[in-house]
């Protein structure tokens, strides 16, 4: 069952055989790792394994980290699979963080500014792409990317990639490059950038606003990524199902 298991893994998530990897699919109920990250101390938001993959609830425009990994970890590729269970009033972000220390983090954020109806309610305007660097506790940042895209679907499965390497980041939705790979250059001489860090190391995070979202398959894979996680329980159906789903995109 073990070999199966990381054939299958190797099969349908590659990876360079020589990087380590972190694999969590939520299938052993723990959460053990994992740690939230709250802006501007706010009300956490609520994490939680449900059917085998992680319910996360977002109930403001505040964005939430779940994050895990540590300042070791440098050069990398992160990955995981999403869907919307529930829009809130307000704009819906999901998100995927890199090279995360403390509340400083490098992120892509696909995410729905949204039109306020006379009679009240609201419709998307049109989803965007956001990816930028900078600290969840500051209004500076530094931007890699912004354009639109279409807006996140109820119950669809989206499969986010964002790839780390020194200070070239690169994004992926579906296994469409969205950002090609972009420099990060933060000028120090400009007026509130001095204390930025060099975001050359740090942990992974999932995030979500006014939302709440199913998220699973998590998967880190680098040089300096320890082996750890689901290898032993991740099962083939699970992973076969999910990749299904996103072929019907």
């Amino acid at each position: 069952m073990k070999f199966g298991s990381i054939i299958a893994l190797l099969f349908l998530l590659p990876f360079s055989v020589w990087a380590g990897t972190f694999l969590d699919t939520f299938e052993d109920g723990n959460l053990n790792g994992w740690r939230e990250v709250v802006p501007w101390d706010r009300e956490p938001g609520s994490w939680e394994v449900v059917d085998g993959g992680l319910h996360g609830v977002g109930d403001d425009i505040s964005l939430r980290l779940f994050t895990t990994g540590n300042d070791t970890w440098k050069d990398y590729t992160v990955e995981f699979d999403v869907r919307l269970l529930k829009r809130r009033p307000g704009s819906p972000r999901i998100s995927i963080a890199a090279r995360v220390q403390e509340k400083w983090i490098v992120q892509c954020v696909m995410m729905e500014p949204v039109i306020v109806l006379p009679e009240g309610g609201n419709v998307p305007e049109k989803g965007w792409v956001h990816c930028y660097a900078g600290s969840l506790n500051d209004g500076k940042v530094k931007g890699l990317l912004l354009e639109p895209h279409p807006p996140l679907k109820l119950f669809r499965w989206v499969h986010l990639k964002l790839s780390a390497e020194g200070n070239i980041f690169t994004f992926w939705i579906n296994g469409e490059q969205i950002m090609e790979p972009t420099e990060l250059r933060i000028f120090r001489n400009r007026e509130g950038f001095a204390d930025f860090p060099e975001f050359q190391t740090g942990g992974i995070g999932i995030g979500l606003a006014n939302c709440t979202a199913r998220f699973d398959n998590v998967t880190v894979t680098g040089d300096s990524i320890p082996d750890s996680g689901d290898f032993a329980v991740t099962p083939q159906a699970k992973l076969a199902t999910t990749w299904g789903q996103l072929k019907k995109f």
